[in-house]
C-alpha cells in the first residue's frame, strides 16, 4: 500500500485537495516558475516531475486556459 497521499489524482485534484489551486493559478499568471515548481512539489511531484510541469505549462499557457504573458 502507498503512503502518498495525493496517489492516484491528477495535478489539479492534488491541488485543489491540499488547497492550492489558487496559489497555483495566481503563480502561473504572474510568471512565477519557482512558485509553480515549488507549489508542485507540496503535492508530491519528485522536482524533476515539477520542473518538467512547469516547462511544458510555460511553453504553452493557452493549451492549459492561462493567456500568454
Amino acid at each position: 500500500m502507498s503512503d502518498r497521499k495525493y496517489a492516484g489524482m491528477t495535478v489539479n485534484e492534488r491541488l485543489f485537495e491540499a488547497g492550492l489551486l489558487d496559489d497555483f493559478d495566481a503563480a502561473v499568471k504572474r510568471g512565477d516558475k519557482a512558485a509553480v515548481v515549488a507549489l508542485l512539489e507540496r503535492v508530491e511531484l519528485t522536482p524533476d516531475e515539477a520542473r518538467d510541469s512547469a516547462d511544458t505549462l510555460f511553453a504553452n499557457p493557452e493549451r492549459y486556459g492561462y493567456a500568454r504573458r
